[in-house]
């Protein structure tokens, strides 16, 4: 895909101005979000994302406008899996509800520069070692694999080691102070549980780019398009917490359809390897790559949809890669 610096700058631009629009308007104030206003902020971004692929298919085909569809739909699930560990960090710290929007939109700011980094990164190792495809594909196999395992836990906040130092090493207060990381308690400078948040929500950030990297590589090894995809779903995301907050509960197998779906990718990135080495291994082709995506994602909605009627004290978990502590 030939893609001028001027197509790179203008949509970074574009990006950038969605962005301090953001800021300027539904974050400027710190107020609690209704569904009225999380619908209409979710309807603008998908939209938005549904206008680039549209500009995509148009001007460089079929073959990329479907490469940015499927990326896009990968990172779109893998994003709803982030908010149920946003919604129990948020509520094992117990964040006041005002407060929530500010919160995320750290996590989509951060998000948005980690996964630059790693776009980069991983762009660069593909195209100067082709083995990184197998690397790639081993990660998301083992990431899979251990969602799979442990889908129906989540994780805890407070497992998290750098959290735990920085308990030990800083002077901290129980009680918020407005939306302020660090305040003062008797002439003393203390950090305020809300900086332990964004500790929480950064390196849950950097966990989950290590996971979606490889898995909109996997789909298609084009730059522009997994930055494209990862930027709009990304987006989207804050808005999408309070419309989805209520309904997340019910979305009892995501996690284990988000399992399967990266040990998909993990293994079409190991085939693509191996066809370029052995041309008789078979190629997955994204049409096929989009067309089972979709399919698993419709099976584990409407699966979990089905489970919440028949049980409705069954609840939805963000899952995890590992076993709990008292489990090891």
């Amino acid at each position: 895909m030939n893609v001028s610096l001027a197509t790179w700058f203008v949509v970074i631009g574009a990006i950038l101005a969605l962005i301090i629009l953001d800021l300027l308007t539904v974050s400027r104030k710190p107020h609690e979000v209704k569904f009225r206003e999380a619908s209409i902020w979710s309807v603008f971004y998908i939209a938005v994302a549904i206008g680039f692929g549209i500009w995509v298919w148009q001007s460089s085909g079929s073959q990329y406008g479907t490469e940015y569809f499927a990326a896009y739909l990968v990172e779109k699930s893998l994003s709803i899996d982030n908010l149920f560990v946003f919604i129990i960090i948020l509520a094992q710290f117990k964040v006041p509800s005002i407060f929530h929007q500010r919160v995320l939109m750290f996590g989509v700011l951060l998000a948005l520069v980690l996964r630059g980094i790693f776009i980069a990164v991983g762009a660069a190792a593909l195209a100067a070692f082709s083995f990184t495809f197998v690397i790639f594909g081993a990660i998301l196999i083992w990431t899979g694999v251990g969602l799979f395992k442990h889908w129906d836990e989540d994780p805890s906040p407070e497992d998290n080691a750098l959290v735990k130092v920085i308990r030990k090493r800083i002077a901290m207060t129980d009680d918020f102070d407005g939306s302020k990381t660090f305040t003062k308690v008797d002439g003393k400078r203390v950090a305020t549980p809300m900086f332990l948040v964004m500790i929480a929500i950064a390196s849950t950030d950097l966990l989950f780019a290590l996971d979606s990297i490889p898995a909109t590589f996997g789909v298609t090894q084009e730059p522009f398009l997994v930055f494209a995809a990862n930027a709009f779903a990304l987006l989207g995301l804050r808005a999408l917490y309070f419309l989805l907050k209520g309904f997340l509960a019910k979305l009892i197998y995501l996690s284990l359809g988000l399992s399967i779906i990266l040990m998909f990718i993990g293994l079409k990135l190991i085939m693509t390897y191996l066809h370029e080495v052995w041309y008789e291994v078979p190629k997955i082709s994204i049409v096929a790559s989009l067309s089972i995506i979709g399919l698993i994602l419709i099976v584990s909605t409407v699966a979990s949809l089905v489970k919440s009627k028949r049980d409705p004290s069954a609840v939805a978990h963000a899952g995890r890669i590992t076993g709990s502590k008292e489990e090891e």
